[in-house]
């Protein structure tokens, strides 16, 4: 009899052996599909081209006028007011959109597919919701930056990635903005006032706490991509021909 219980114990514990692997092997692979699709919604979010929409509604191809961006001071520019202002705020919009809500929207209806073996997204550890958040932010700026409706032609992500940050680091975004503005009434230069906030972004995040390394380090590498799509605003800057904001042409 013991013979038999010790076989059956065995048994058992060879099973547990057996499937341990292919669970472990199976929960791994959910999550990385969770990154691939949040990556790729806010990708397609952040790369709807609101400027472009916008000025066509109005019988203008925003990227043959003023600067040529789709962004919202082109926008505003050419435009006026209150159309530039609606792109700054939709494009605002949906970085805030794709990094609050499409995280938890794609992990709660995957996870449910695969048996259960996952808890519902509000459940999840905090180290994986602050992932898919700050994936779902990357994919929106890009979205904006190079849209795949525009031949990868976009904007230079300011507004969304101030969206982004409302949702990811509201207060590191409030430094910025308070940056941008001063420097925009010292210079008025939105150029100037956007990179200065570009770099007050990051900074922000890594001194003020809780302190999350993902999240410095992607942020540290939005900024520097804004900067760099500022390049022709940082050539007129040298030259000393870059407008000032309240003047027609575009300054961005």
């Amino acid at each position: 009899m013991k013979n038999c219980r010790r076989r059956g114990d065995e048994s058992l514990n060879s099973k547990k052996e057996f499937e341990t692997p292919h669970v472990v092997s199976y929960t791994r692979r959910v999550p990385i599909l969770c990154y691939i699709l949040t990556a790729l919604a806010a990708y397609l979010l952040g790369s709807v081209p609101f400027g472009f929409l916008v000025a066509k509604a109005k019988g203008v191809d925003i990227r043959s006028v003023g600067s040529g961006n789709i962004g919202a001071t082109n926008a505003m520019r050419v435009l006026g007011k209150p159309a530039g202002i609606l792109v700054l705020l939709l494009d605002a919009a949906k970085g805030y959109a794709a990094c609050a809500f499409l995280p938890p929207l794609i992990y709660n209806w995957l996870v449910p597919h695969y048996s259960g073996l996952f808890r519902y997204f509000h459940d999840t550890p905090v180290e994986y919701q602050t992932q898919f958040f700050v994936i779902a932010g990357i994919g929106a700026v890009l979205g904006h930056n190079y849209t795949c409706w525009l031949k990868f032609k976009g904007g230079k992500g300011i507004a969304t990635t101030a969206g982004v940050y409302l949702a990811l680091a509201p207060w590191a975004l409030l430094i910025a903005l308070v940056v941008f503005i001063v420097a925009l009434l010292a210079t008025r230069i939105v150029s100037v006032a956007s990179m200065s906030g570009a770099v007050a972004l990051p900074a922000a995040v890594w001194v003020m706490t809780p302190h999350n390394l993902f999240l410095g380090l992607v942020t540290t590498a939005l900024g520097a991509l804004a900067i760099y799509k500022h390049k022709p605003n940082i050539q007129r800057l040298l030259a000393g021909t870059e407008n000032r904001f309240g003047q027609k042409k575009e300054s961005k």
